[in-house]
């Protein structure tokens, strides 16, 4: 179990000895992790299904080769830039209000971005901010509501099922709908389930005013934040740089539009019970010693295998469908148990996940600025396999780790992972 945090947004209602208080706090709280639920599966589809549809969408809105990359990776450099805004927000009108707004935006810009030709790449900027606002508001928001690992598990999971939406619609929604601007936008609809569960959670979370909390970060601390950055860093580089480049790559293969994308959206649908389980597994170190290390390895092995064209690419797409996904679930997984308390969680969150999507942004550009200078993805593939070793190298060193504090005044928990 996580320990309840020092500090909670949220309102809990005063619990009585009668069943019925009882089941009421638990429906309240199921809602309000129901709605975490749909949050999650609004942060894919808006970037796997851009990646899906990229050549259409390059012809469409009259884009370039160096707009069409960054058209692809925008969303990436997005998460990057603008990491801190979550928690600025969070301080200012609380957690679940900042995600509220997270969704309201991200519905706006889906639509905005599809209006005009100009409007499309700064629409996607702000898609990618929005996107990026959820992500590292839910970690905070989980730890508020004391989510269990199978929660955890399950909102990872949701990234997954979203993904894997985006993918395998984004070309029969451009078939039924009539052109590329109408299939981008129509995953508004999708967010709006997402605003309309996050209402009745919204108005019970109270802002904790004031200024954001000051950083507090020890020796062993820096340690811990240090890796997590790392292994979100490497683990964030190698999935997005699949869900960016996979259609590309697959199509060097002699792979059509259609069956491109049903790949992709099968690298997220084989991996929805690895994000399920790995948060789960995040919390027992001795399983960890293999499991979280031998994620990296695999990845390596999948990537080198894609790299010199052994066996089917349907197989190898499962394989790193299985450990990049696992690799998702676990980093969320410990981006929850090592932080002490939910303010810690809020930072740590923005901390690994703002230099981690930095990091990936920028990677995936290189990646395929490598492409383009050797003419196929060896080069590249064999560059994603060596860091495949390195992320195995970082989660050994992090699972070691205890929970850890960043506020200045709160108080460290208890040891979070168990034997």
């Amino acid at each position: 179990m996580i320990a309840p945090s020092s500090t909670t947004e949220e309102s809990s209602p005063t619990v009585s000895v009668s069943s019925g208080s009882d089941r009421i706090g638990g429906a309240a709280r199921a809602l309000a992790l129901g709605a975490a639920l749909l949050v999650g599966v609004n942060l894919r589809p808006a970037i796997t299904s851009v990646s899906a549809l990229l050549d259409q969408a390059a012809s469409s809105f009259h884009l370039d080769g160096a707009e069409r990359s960054l058209l692809a990776t925008l969303p990436i450099i997005a998460f990057g830039l603008t990491a801190p805004v979550g928690p600025i927000l969070a301080r200012r009108l609380g957690t679940a209000r900042a995600l509220l707004l997270a969704m309201s935006t991200l519905a706006a810009a889906l639509i905005a971005r599809v209006l005009a030709d100009w409007m499309l790449l700064p629409g996607t900027f702000v898609v990618g901010a929005a996107i990026m606002m959820a992500a590292t508001l839910l970690p905070p928001y989980l730890k508020s509501h004391q989510a269990s690992g199978l929660w955890i598990g399950l909102s990872s999971m949701s990234f997954g099922v979203g993904a894997a939406l985006g993918a395998s619609l984004a070309v029969p929604l451009e078939s039924i709908l009539g052109g590329t601007g109408p299939a981008l936008a129509s995953w508004v609809l999708l967010t709006v389930l997402a605003v309309a569960a996050l209402l009745p959670v919204a108005p019970r979370a109270g802002a904790q005013g004031g200024r954001a909390p000051r950083l507090g970060i020890g020796p062993k601390a820096r340690v811990t934040v240090g890796l997590m950055t790392a292994v979100f860093s490497l683990q964030a580089l190698l999935y997005f740089a699949v869900t960016t480049w996979l259609p590309l790559m697959l199509a060097s293969h002699g792979a059509d539009a259609a069956e491109a994308g049903w790949l992709l959206a099968w690298f997220s649908l084989i991996g929805l019970v690895p994000t399920l389980v790995a948060p789960v597994l995040a919390r027992r170190r001795r399983i960890l010693t293999w499991f979280g290390p031998g994620l990296g390895l695999a990845m390596a092995v999948g990537f080198a295998w894609l790299a010199l064209d052994h066996g089917s690419d349907p197989l190898v797409v499962t394989l790193l469908g299985v450990v990049q996904n696992a690799g998702f679930g676990l980093a969320m997984g410990l981006l929850v148990s090592l932080a002490a308390d939910e303010a810690s969680a809020g930072l740590l969150s923005a901390l690994a996940q703002g230099v981690g999507y930095a990091v990936a942004g920028g990677g995936s550009l290189i990646l395929g600025a490598m492409r383009e200078l050797t003419g196929d993805w060896t080069a590249s593939l064999l560059l994603m396999a060596a860091c495949g070793v390195a992320l195995s190298a970082c989660v050994a060193l992090a699972i070691r780790r205890r929970p850890v504090s960043l506020v200045a005044s709160a108080r460290p928990t208890p040891e979070l992972l168990t034997e």
